[in-house]
């Protein structure tokens, strides 16, 4: 039994919630967000609290119901406080710029890095941390993920890409012969 599909999904009374056959939508000021349970799960809507319950007890069905329902909850989360990543540089000449709703990476490469941000993605560069912050959290993440694969961290110097609270397990470099 799926204990985190139990819980009910509470939220504020400024975040309006409607259903529409499989699809839920849930919207704050200018941000809206839907989530399309495909069928997957049965759902109520009572007052400021979304209830998820599975179709039956098959695995798939068990997995589904706290899926769906951990995702309404994050749509509330970021709807409500927000998320944020940070990132770090580090290397010699390294550095980010942000210049209108493109994040300008210089890492080393021979050319500059242009990465467009999204609309609901935003990001500020403060010396070698850049802070992405978004109301979509696999957005976020995904962003996240792709302007640290343009120059993953290196075990030898650390140089490169990295969450700020990711640890590197450097290596000893090469040992003089005796």
């Amino acid at each position: 039994m799926s204990r985190i599909g139990k819980k009910p999904v509470e939220f504020a009374s400024d975040i309006k919630v409607s259903t529409n056959g499989n699809v839920i939508t849930f919207a704050k000021g200018k941000n809206s967000m839907d989530l399309d349970t495909k069928g997957n799960v049965e759902f109520s809507l009572e007052g400021n609290t979304l209830t998820f319950k599975n179709l039956s007890d098959a695995r798939e069905h068990r997995a589904f119901w706290g899926t769906y329902r951990s995702l309404a909850a994050n749509i509330v989360t970021g709807l409500t406080t927000g998320y944020t990543k940070q990132l770090e540089i580090n290397g010699v000449g390294y550095r980010a710029a942000v210049k209108g709703k493109v994040l300008n990476l210089q890492l080393g490469h021979s050319h500059d890095i242009n990465f467009d941000l999204v609309d609901g993605l935003e990001a500020k560069v403060e010396k070698n941390v850049i802070t992405l912050s978004s109301h979509d959290k696999q957005l976020l993440g995904a962003a996240a993920a792709k302007i640290r694969s343009f120059r993953p961290p290196e075990p030898y110097k650390g140089k490169g890409v990295k969450y700020i609270d990711e640890h590197i397990v450097r290596k000893a470099g090469k040992t003089a012969k005796k």
